[in-house]
């Protein structure tokens, strides 16, 4: 498995095309766009913009931070981050397609002067050294083999006492498969999760201090369910994610047998 290959199973090439038709089908004028008219289309994580706010809100993220957004998708957290906070985000996805819709919707919803969108890999940073007060992660390290080398890109461009938000998939105690494909993952040699507790110890190891470390699976679990059950709008994940039904049910079954679990956490970078 290459990188190139991770970056790859999210491409589909009809991205921008789907959301255009999502957001005339939802009776939206793109010349006059709110990022709160995106709804469901901005969050490609658990829980949606709940797990966002609340994400966000334990960081303590204020208009004087400079936050990395760190495998930032189609950009929804970024634009959150500008629009809730008024903070610089810089947004770095290794999806070049992702990368691309991301600065288009930024555009739209007027917050490109607050947001830069980089195409890279968050194991490999192209940013300076303490060049971030506040990095914020949503659903990414899945993806990520090497994980130690995750975190430690993420103290590095952190500067001392920079905060680290994360809202992780990881792996359960029961000892069954899980049913692919995943919204991670396509098949299983792209996904790589580890338990909670393997993915906290590295995080320490990276430098950093954990301050919270919340498992929110049966809030996450329950939600999954509701929004399973109902009718999908014409703006959501499915929009731009193939066969997103599957995908979600998998991951609903797989939290609810305890195959897989979900991570808040909150850590600190000392030294």
């Amino acid at each position: 498995m290459t990188i190139s290959e991770v970056g790859a199973q999210y491409s589909t090439g009809l991205t921008r095309h789907n959301i255009e038709q999502a957001l005339i089908a939802a009776g939206l004028n793109s010349e006059h766009l709110q990022r709160s008219d995106l709804g469901l289309l901005e969050d490609f994580h658990t829980m949606g913009p709940i797990a966002t706010s609340r994400l966000t809100e334990l960081a303590q993220v204020t208009s004087d931070d400079h936050v990395l957004d760190a495998g930032s998708g189609i950009g929804g957290t970024a634009r959150f981050l500008a629009d809730q906070y008024k903070c610089r985000v810089t947004a770095i996805d290794l999806t070049e397609e992702y990368c691309e819709i991301a600065r288009w919707l930024n555009r739209l919803t007027g917050l490109e002067d607050r947001i830069s969108v980089r195409h890279g890999s968050v194991t490999n940073l192209p940013f300076a050294d303490a060049s971030f007060d506040v990095a914020i992660s949503q659903h990414v390290q899945m993806n990520v083999a090497d994980k130690a080398c995750l975190y430690a890109e993420a103290r590095r461009v952190l500067v001392p006492g920079g905060r680290l938000g994360t809202w992780d998939i990881v792996a359960g105690d029961s000892p069954e498969k899980l049913d692919f494909p995943m919204p991670w993952a396509d098949r299983p040699e792209l996904s790589h999760l580890v338990q909670a507790g393997q993915l906290r110890a590295l995080v320490e190891e990276a430098g950093f201090v954990v301050e919270l470390w919340n498992d929110l699976t049966d809030d996450a679990g329950a939600l999954m369910k509701v929004v399973s059950a109902q009718p999908p709008g014409p703006l959501g994940v499915h929009t731009y994610v193939d066969n997103f039904t599957e995908k979600a049910r998998h991951l609903t079954e797989g939290l609810a047998s305890g195959r897989l679990r979900v991570i808040q956490g909150l850590a600190r970078g000392v030294g």
